[in-house]
């Protein structure tokens, strides 16, 4: 394991682990073994009359059922299935280079190769034992070739796998990723050493004993067993729980340590494409990717996406020196023979992962290209706010002009939703109230946020209608076919909901804003387009349009159309004319 201190540390606090163990196994055998001391003495005929009598007699069954309890948990503890993240397998086939560079690095530190590789949709990379039987056979992979050292396949057969961050992989060049990694690949050196991968062993299995005496669904009688399982896997896991984060601790530091001889000066450089690619991967997903989730599409090339989105950002903060020179190196990604369905398969499961998608695409899951994204979600989600603003509108009764006696223009129009938001309270009629489930004041803190009585109760009003749909969507059809068993529970997913906090004031604001695009669309000719940071973007004539949030916050905060107005003259749009909407 290496003479490392952190190792050391790592090897006391595991051994402590162990420790706790050995007493949850002393505890249960002490009744047997004060029962087996009673029948000793009456056999010798030192513990005889009848109070030693009753004391065999109640010692041991009491003995017999402190076993079979004990029994109970090992086995429960030992056959529990340990919580696994959700990945995406690369055979070496698919990626021999990958495998080459991971082996080498191994063989540089000195410590055992991974067991295997595998990608997860975030931005991390760590070590994953999965040797437990109920995650399936090893992968069949020649382990002393993988190793190239004698006797490997001994040492290397309880590996843990190497998972990889995807986006690692498109952004970063070779030597950023070879460099990111060792410190990772170093860890396998202290997850070999027996007392740790012991320790280890025993907290996963608590925890997952954990897990199974909390699952619903289950008789009487059966919960109140799974419930003192739980008891006391919990009770285990509170008494090692600072050894188990010591040890832990220790691994990494031990880790960290034996990784600095190698590509140290690079590792620092990487370091700051880490940052920046958790910065351009959580723009990605919440501005672009969650809209097309929504919709029943789910774009097809995420890490592909990830590389222009940070690289719009380098460009436009220059947070890259040499930022040219550097795209010029091999990206990581080339070290994939297929990259592009490596890149589908880790994007479908973003998609199940922080959206709750179905594992397979069909009709209403369907993938969708970069080049296909502003037709296909970007034209039909404004079409589809703008549509759902105006139903509200209609759903409280507000007229299409503000003058009844003037004919109301058929279809839908912008000119009615700037005069119903620009007209003064004071000439306005009064509009209808708000839902009874929807506190005005508490959606759009009518008190301290600026806009009229109209903006606040159309922003709940929306509120409201968009749960509405939301709760009375049609849940996603199971497949005709069995997928085959996941080692995760495939029913707690989402398990990392993209949820970005949206008030009621911000969603209205999304909802004219798409009014807007709609009309520029349908009376200017614009185009939608793509912005890789911001979202959807309005393309008039292939440039993209000036910023029309400041008129739209005008309107929406102040009741003044003016500075809207005049975005809209000076972008030819023509808001009375009547709309096509979803």
């Amino acid at each position: 394991m290496g003479v490392e201190a952190g190792a050391q540390a790592a090897r006391s606090r595991a051994l402590a682990v162990l420790r706790i163990r050995s007493r949850a196994l002393a505890v249960a055998l002490l009744p047997a073994a004060v029962a087996v001391v009673l029948y000793a003495g009456d056999t010798t005929g030192h513990l005889v009359g009848p109070g030693w009598h009753a004391a065999r007699w109640t010692v041991a069954p009491l003995a017999a059922l402190v076993l079979l309890a004990a029994a109970g948990i090992a086995l429960v503890v030992a056959r529990a299935r340990p919580a696994v993240s959700p990945t995406v397998p690369i055979a070496e086939e698919s990626a021999p280079d990958l495998y080459r560079m991971v082996r080498d690095l191994a063989d540089r530190l000195d410590v055992p190769a991974p067991s295997a590789i595998a990608l997860t949709p975030d931005c991390d990379s760590w070590l994953e034992d999965r040797t437990h039987p109920a995650h399936g056979p090893p992968p069949r992979t020649d382990r002393d070739e993988l190793t190239g050292a004698p006797g490997a396949h001994r040492r290397t057969t309880a590996a843990p796998v190497l998972v990889i961050g995807s986006p690692f992989l498109w952004w970063m060049r070779v030597g950023e990723l070879r460099a990111v990694l060792a410190p990772v690949v170093a860890g396998t050196g202290p997850s070999a050493h027996p007392d740790i991968a012991a320790a280890r062993r025993f907290v996963r299995g608590l925890d997952a004993a954990v897990a199974v005496s909390s699952t619903s669904g289950r008789c009487p009688l059966t919960r109140g067993v799974c419930a003192a399982v739980g008891w006391v896997a919990r009770l285990l896991l509170r008494s090692c729980r600072e050894h188990a984060a010591l040890m832990e601790r220790g691994v990494a530091a031990a880790a960290a340590e034996r990784a600095q001889a190698v590509d140290y000066g690079l590792r620092i450089v990487a370091q700051e494409q880490v940052g920046l690619a958790y910065a351009g991967w959580d723009r990605l997903l919440t501005r672009v990717a969650l809209p097309a989730w929504r919709m029943g599409r789910w774009p097809s090339r995420l890490d592909a996406g990830v590389v222009a989105a940070l690289t719009e950002l380098s460009r436009r903060d220059r947070l890259a020196e040499g930022f040219a020179s550097r795209l010029g190196e091999r990206p990581a990604c080339d070290l994939l023979e297929e990259p592009g369905a490596i890149d589908e398969a880790a994007s479908l499961l973003a998609a199940r992962l922080f959206h709750g998608g179905p594992a397979e695409p069909g009709p209403d899951w369907a993938p969708v290209t970069w080049q296909e994204y502003p037709e296909e979600v970007v034209d039909r989600k404004w079409r589809l706010d703008a549509a759902r603003l105006h139903r509200v509108l209609d759903a409280q009764g507000i007229h299409h002009t503000p003058d009844p006696t003037t004919p109301a223009t058929a279809g839908p129009t912008l000119s009615r939703v700037l005069d119903y938001l620009a007209t003064p309270p004071n000439t306005a009629a009064a509009p209808a109230p708000a839902p009874a489930d929807v506190d005005v004041d508490a959606e759009a803190d009518g008190e301290s946020e600026p806009g009229s009585e109209r903006t606040h109760t159309l922003a709940a009003a929306l509120t409201t209608e968009l749960a509405r749909e939301e709760s009375t969507a049609p849940e996603a059809k199971a497949p005709d076919t069995q997928p085959p068993p996941l080692p995760w529970d495939d029913a707690t997913l989402p398990l990392f909901p993209l949820q970005p906090p949206r008030t009621a004031r911000e969603l209205l604001t999304d909802h004219v804003t798409a009014m807007v695009c709609c009309a520029a669309m349908d009376t200017a000719g614009a185009t939608p387009g793509l912005d890789w940071l911001d979202g959807p973007t309005l393309l008039i004539n292939g440039e993209r349009t000036p910023d029309l949030a400041p008129g739209v916050l005008s309107l929406i905060e102040d009741g003044d159309p003016v500075p809207l107005r005049h975005w809209l003259t000076q972008a030819g749009i023509r808001p009375e004319k009547p709309l096509r909407l979803v």
